[in-house]
């Protein structure tokens, strides 16, 4: 067996803007999009099918059927098809008796739902909560599935999702998780965006190398449309989207796509293929970063620190107020002395330029909801 997720795993996610209405054609043009796009080029790689993709009851073997409807050819041709792209194949189930729309779950089913997906050729596997019996804790169903997918033959990136609840910070590693849900569900507006960072600070430690926080899928590029009303709520500008891509990325969250990739901007492409940031997210290390809020506004205005594998520093300032703010990074809070003649070679990652060496301190005035990104080189003055 392989070792997966040695860096946050990058993918798309049908969930966000078709909720339900999925089918096989769809999966197989996202993949055709994935390659023509660039996304797959830039790192992208997990093209995951979300809830609704099967019958409301299993065979009479006690199998999941996949709707004939939606997927006429099967899973194991469409994960096929997936595959001759060079990418790979994810799909949903739940800890619970039924997904979260009603659908069988794999509760009592773990095995056979493992040997099912692994025969399919699934490579990814989003495992719900919905559903779970009241007295069974949630960490043994998560043991369960884990030590399924273990033994099924096949690798399978198993994606925890219980929305953060009871306490699964204390425990999601050992069940044999590569990524974790610690939030509720994202929808497409600024206030979620803020709200689910918020609620992150103080948790990083919790995340890291094969066992990911999982801050939920992107909304980039969605701006307020889909078939998923209660995903697609509000919209928001580039500015947005580009402190979004940039704050899971410096947390190290897997970045699964959500937006239609068979219809994206320019800009949205732009946000979703930028290497640098890519970069700081797929950091061999996975270090989580830590928050330093500017000392006159630190409700609104904070950095993002994360140490990098080569030495460098990721710095990512963020304005979360509704009017420009400055934000004044001192190096000496990141553990760099002056008085050691030390200092800052400062890249920009949005603009792809460098932006100067500092010593001391690095102060820069930040748009509403805006960010500044960098990668810092220690530099001796």
């Amino acid at each position: 067996m392989s070792i997966l997720a040695k860096t946050p795993p990058m993918g798309w996610n049908t969930w966000n803007t078709f909720g339900w209405k999925i089918n096989e054609e769809l999966v197989k043009k996202a993949a055709d999009a994935f390659v023509e796009s660039g996304l797959k080029a830039a790192g992208y790689e997990y093209i995951v099918i979300d809830d609704c993709w099967s019958l409301k009851e299993r065979d009479e073997g006690g199998r999941l059927v996949c709707d004939p409807e939606k997927f006429p050819g099967g899973m194991k041709q469409l994960a096929d098809y997936v595959h001759s792209k060079g990418l790979k194949f994810g799909m949903y189930s739940c800890a619970g008796t039924h997904t979260c729309a009603g659908h069988p779950g794999s509760f009592e089913h773990e095995f056979e739902d493992a040997k099912t997906f692994a025969e399919w050729g699934v490579d990814y596997l989003k495992y719900d909560y919905c559903y779970k019996p009241d007295h069974i804790p949630g960490e043994i169903l998560y043991k369960r599935m884990g030590t399924a997918l273990r033994n099924c033959g096949r690798d399978i990136l198993f994606s925890a999702c219980n929305w953060g609840n009871d306490e699964v910070y204390q425990w999601i590693r050992e069940t044999g998780a590569h990524m974790f849900r610690s939030t509720g569900d994202i929808q497409d507006n600024w206030e979620s965006i803020k709200n689910i960072v918020l609620s992150q600070i103080g948790k990083e430690s919790h995340s890291g190398t094969y066992c990911y926080n999982d801050m939920d899928m992107l909304v980039v590029g969605m701006y307020g449309k889909g078939d998923n009303n209660a995903v697609a709520l509000g919209g928001c500008s580039d500015i947005e989207y580009r402190s979004h891509f940039s704050l899971w990325a410096l947390m190290n969250s897997p970045l699964m796509i959500g937006c239609d990739i068979r219809k994206m901007s320019k800009e949205t492409v732009e946000i979703l293929t930028n290497k640098d940031i890519i970069a700081l997210n797929q950091d061999e290390e996975a270090r989580g970063p830590y928050c330093i809020r500017q000392w006159n506004n630190p409700e609104k205005v904070m950095a993002f620190v994360k140490p990098l594998s080569n030495g460098d520093y990721a710095i990512g300032m963020f304005n979360f107020s509704e009017t420009a703010s400055e934000m004044s990074l001192q190096f000496w809070d990141i553990g760099l002395s002056a008085a050691a003649g030390k200092g800052l070679s400062i890249y920009d990652c949005w603009s792809h330029e460098e932006e100067g060496t500092f010593k001391e301190r690095y102060v820069c005035t930040i748009e509403p909801h805006g960010c500044r990104v960098f990668r810092g080189k220690v530099i001796d003055f």
